[in-house]
Parts: C-alpha cells; structure tokens; sequence
C-alpha cells in the first residue's frame, strides 16, 4: 500500500506507474472506514488495475461545526482496515491546506434543485460542499470510475449531476447499502450510538421495510402518515423527514406512474446521531 499527503506526488506516481497500467479507480471517503466502504473498495479492484482511496475529513460539507469537530479521525486504523482487501492499494490523504491551499470555501453548483430537496432542506449548502471536493479530487486523480454508496442516494444522483454540469470524463458508480445485522445501514456515525441504541436503530430498516410492502395498495400520503405514527410511539427517536420520491430527479411522488421508479427516503435522530436510509419501494 502506498500513501500520499501530497496531491503532486500522488499524480506523479499516477503518471509513472499507473496511467498505462488500465483504468483507475477511486473511492472517496472520509475514514472512519467500516464494510460499507470496503465493499465499494472491492468493487473497484475488480473492476480496475489501480484503485485510489482518498480519505478526507471536508469541512465545506459540514452545516454545523460541533458535527466536524465529532467526526472522528482514525487513519491508523483505517489503513490497518485497507490492509485486509489489498497491499496494492493507493491511499491520498491530504490536510485541510492541501486541498484547500489559499481559503476553505465553497463553490456555488446548479444542480436543477436536487440540492433543495430532502437532505438540501435541512442541511443548507451541504451539496456545494461535497461536490466542491469531489470536483477537486477527480481533477486531481483523473479517475475513469469512482464509487459511491447508495446509502447516500441523493448525493449519488449529486455527483452524477455534478460530472454533468462540468464536463469530467469519470464514471460515477453506485453501490449497494451494506447493513448491519439488523438492518441498519452501515455508517460511520454508528460508532456514535450507544450499545443499545444500535441495537433499537434496526426499527428504522424494518419500518422502511413495511413502508415498501405498504407501497403496493396503500398511496404514499397514506404511507407518510403511518410512519409519522410509528415514530412517535418510540420516544428515542425523532422523526426528521419521511419521503417517497421519483428515484431520478427525487421529487416527491404526486401521482403514482407505473413505469417510475420510487424510493423511500428517511432522516431520522436517535438520541443526538443523526441518521439517513432509503429503499426503492417498486
């Protein structure tokens, strides 16, 4: 495995020793690894002869300070994880300066309102942010495909846009949700749960599960309000929004149409951590 601090000697390397070896492939994340982000990083070593893992804490995507202050840095043992799916691969972890080297700010993208939407509604300028160091990584890195987790399904759909609307050559590829046993989705702010609480957080998965099986006769305000009510008889949990939407532009469902497809999109805080899912409903 090799490791990189330093953008230029990373695309030096590329240049050298990679470029005409096949396609590269990169995973962006920002540590705390867990499963989740192994299986996108197999993904891509059997898709690609170089895999890239950048590992980035980015401050531009975060809303509210105390939330990046708490977002935990672990790059020892996240390295240790890496070891386990592949000596070969290539790890970019730079500092704040690196990737922000004059100020840390943020660039303003049209995403054709995908960024208003769910997530966007309560995490304003979220979306700037992580397209804005995405943006940076792929010119950095030059990938032909990177991977993502459909955990984030709006992000996903994000990114897309983003490579859209300035012109990158790369392959945006979305992967499954990988779960805990319970049907939890895994995600670095699990570690921020209490024992027990990880272990009631499976009601989340199981709610959108019968939300899913609702879809086929119920309508989605019907689906809605249910499980507004199912929140509200479990008082660890607080229901921040609840959406059935179009799975390509992510409108909410008006009308059912049976050739769309739809997805179940949730945010909901248990205790203080926040956490989000989806499932396509049809």
């Amino acid at each position: 495995m090799v490791l990189f601090h330093n953008k230029s000697e990373l695309q030096i390397h590329l240049k050298n020793k990679c470029r005409d070896a096949g396609k590269i492939a990169l995973v962006p994340t920002m540590g705390a690894l867990h499963k989740g982000h192994l299986s996108l990083v197999t993904k891509g070593i059997q898709e690609n002869r170089t895999v890239v893992v950048s590992i980035f804490i980015n401050p531009t995507q975060f809303d509210k300070r105390e939330d990046l202050e708490k977002y935990p840095s672990t790059l020892k043992k996240d390295l240790e994880l890496l070891a386990t799916v592949s000596e070969k691969l290539i790890v970019f972890a730079p500092s704040v300066s690196e990737m922000y080297p004059d100020e840390v700010s943020t660039k303003s993208y049209n995403f054709d309102g995908l960024e208003d939407l769910m997530e966007g509604s309560f995490r304003k300028n979220h979306f700037n942010g992580v397209a804005t160091v995405v943006e940076k990584l792929f010119r950095i890195i030059e990938p032909d495909r990177a991977y993502f987790g459909e955990k984030d399904f709006q992000q996903l759909a994000i990114i897309k846009k983003l490579v859209k609307g300035v012109n990158l050559s790369v392959e945006v590829i979305g992967c499954p949700i990988v779960r805990e046993g319970n049907g939890l989705a895994m995600s670095s702010r699990n570690n921020r749960l209490s024992k027990e609480n990880r272990a009631i957080a499976g009601f989340i998965y199981s709610t959108l599960e019968t939300a899913k099986n609702l879809f086929g006769t119920k309508s989605a305000l019907y689906i809605t309000d249910w499980v507004k009510k199912e929140f509200l008889k479990h008082s660890e949990f607080s229901l921040e929004y609840f959406e059935i939407a179009d799975e390509v532009n992510l409108r909410p469902i008006k009308k059912r149409q049976d050739k769309i497809k739809y997805r179940a999109f949730i945010a909901v805080y248990l205790q203080e951590v926040r956490l989000i899912d989806n499932m396509p409903v049809n």
